[in-house]
C-alpha cells in the first residue's frame, strides 16, 4: 500500500497532531457547545485562549438548531494554537450560505473544511479545495463554489514568536 501524499498525507496528520497540541495545551484547551441556528442571519460565536481568538461566522438555512461545538488549544511550546469547530453528530443537515473561521494573535499554517464530521463509524469528508480559501488569518467559503454543506472546519495556527 502506498503512503499517502499531498493533500492526503495533510488530511491523515493534522487532525492528530492537533489533538495532540490540544491535549498538551499550557493553557486549559477550551471546549465551549453552541447552537447553530437557521434563518438566513448572520451568526458569530467565539472563544478565547490566553492572546489567541477563534470566531466562527455563518448563515444557514433549513430544519432546526443543530448542537454545535468550538475547541480552542495552545501547545505546550506556546507556538501553536488550534480551533476546531464542528457538529459531534457528524453531518450537517442546514444548508449553509456562508462561512468564515478566524483566528487573532496568530498566522494559519494549516486549515481544512468538511462536509461531513467524523461520528458513528463515519469519516470526515473534506471540502473541494476549491470550495473556500486560506488567508493568513481566516477561512472562508469560496463564493460561487461553496456547495452549501459543512460540518466541521479545523485550524492550526503558528502564534508569534518572542525573540531573546
Amino acid at each position: 500500500m502506498a503512503a499517502p501524499s499531498g493533500r492526503g498525507l495533510w488530511a491523515a496528520l493534522v487532525p492528530a497532531a492537533l489533538l495532540c497540541a490540544a491535549a498538551r495545551a499550557a493553557g486549559q484547551p477550551s471546549a465551549a457547545e453552541f447552537d447553530v441556528r437557521p434563518g438566513g442571519e448572520v451568526h458569530a460565536f467565539s472563544r478565547s485562549l490566553e492572546d489567541y481568538t477563534c470566531t466562527f461566522t455563518y448563515s444557514a438555512q433549513g430544519g432546526t438548531n443543530e448542537q454545535w461545538q468550538m475547541n480552542v488549544g495552545v501547545s505546550e511550546d506556546n507556538q501553536l494554537f488550534s480551533c476546531s469547530v464542528w457538529r459531534p453528530q457528524g453531518k450537517s443537515y442546514l444548508f449553509f450560505t456562508q462561512f468564515k473561521a478566524e483566528v487573532k494573535g496568530a498566522k494559519i499554517e494549516y486549515a481544512m473544511a468538511y462536509s461531513q464530521a467524523a461520528a458513528g463509524g463515519q469519516s470526515d469528508i473534506p471540502l473541494k479545495q476549491e470550495e473556500f480559501e486560506v488567508t493568513e488569518t481566516t477561512v472562508a467559503h469560496r463564493e460561487g463554489k461553496f456547495r452549501f454543506e459543512l460540518s466541521k472546519l479545523m485550524i492550526v495556527a503558528r502564534t508569534p514568536r518572542d525573540e531573546l
